[in-house]
């Protein structure tokens, strides 16, 4: 499966505060056999959203992964692109969708310069990105979701909390998710509910927010 060259292991990107204290690219994560966060599945949460209606228009699915989450979207008979930087992740998920006969979309991209994609979304959904970022990534990362994304689009992100026991890495205070989707960044929170978000070491998933944001004018 294709990943980024040895040579150039973040792609000629700048690496994020992540990959900066793992010492690797996230392509890494998915050379070995799954990613911790990677369920085999979509996320519960997401499966509920899709239920009730929660994707529409076009979708944008940041940080997708081996793409489960923008397979379901697709099943529903919806344009999605499902972007992210590692290259192993994004060959998994088109041959899933092959193996699958799902119509979805997959390309590599910068979730911190989603303007080069050239395109707007009418609903997105980050499940499992946000937490990874540090403070200036994430004001950063509300921006270029608004580059891509016009009044009234929907957000939905999906993250690790500090709410309970047996957190995820990178936990996130409520005030600080709150903090980094403002009006100056373009995003007006509707709400930021607890939520459980499944990995293959919590059996019943660890704490999380979902928090559901509408693109405004700035």
């Amino acid at each position: 499966m294709p990943s980024e060259p040895a040579d150039v292991p973040f792609g000629g990107r700048t690496p994020t505060s992540h990959e900066r204290m793992a010492g690797q690219p996230w392509d890494a994560s998915y050379r070995d056999g799954p990613a911790p966060w990677d369920l085999g599945g979509p996320q519960p949460a997401v499966r509920r959203l899709a239920a009730a209606g929660g994707f529409t228009g076009s979708v944008l699915d940041a940080g997708c992964g081996t793409g489960e989450n923008t397979l379901l979207i697709a099943s529903l008979g919806l344009p999605v692109l499902g972007v992210d930087v590692a290259g192993t992740a994004l060959a998994i998920a088109r041959e899933l969708a092959a193996e699958r006969g799902i119509d979805a979309e997959f390309a590599a991209a910068d979730a911190l310069h989603l303007e080069r994609l050239g395109r707007r979304f009418d609903t997105v959904l980050d499940s499992g990105l946000f937490h990874t970022f540090d403070t200036a990534e994430r004001a950063e990362y509300a921006r270029s979701l608004a580059a891509v994304t016009g009044p009234g689009a929907t957000l939905y992100v999906l993250c690790f909390s500090d709410t309970g026991p047996d957190p995820g890495p990178h936990p996130v205070r409520r005030d600080e998710l709150a903090a980094a989707f403002t009006p100056t960044a373009g995003w007006r929170i509707g709400s930021i509910d607890t939520e459980r978000v499944g990995t293959r070491f919590h059996e019943n998933g660890a704490p999380g927010w979902l928090a559901t944001m509408t693109r405004v004018r700035n």
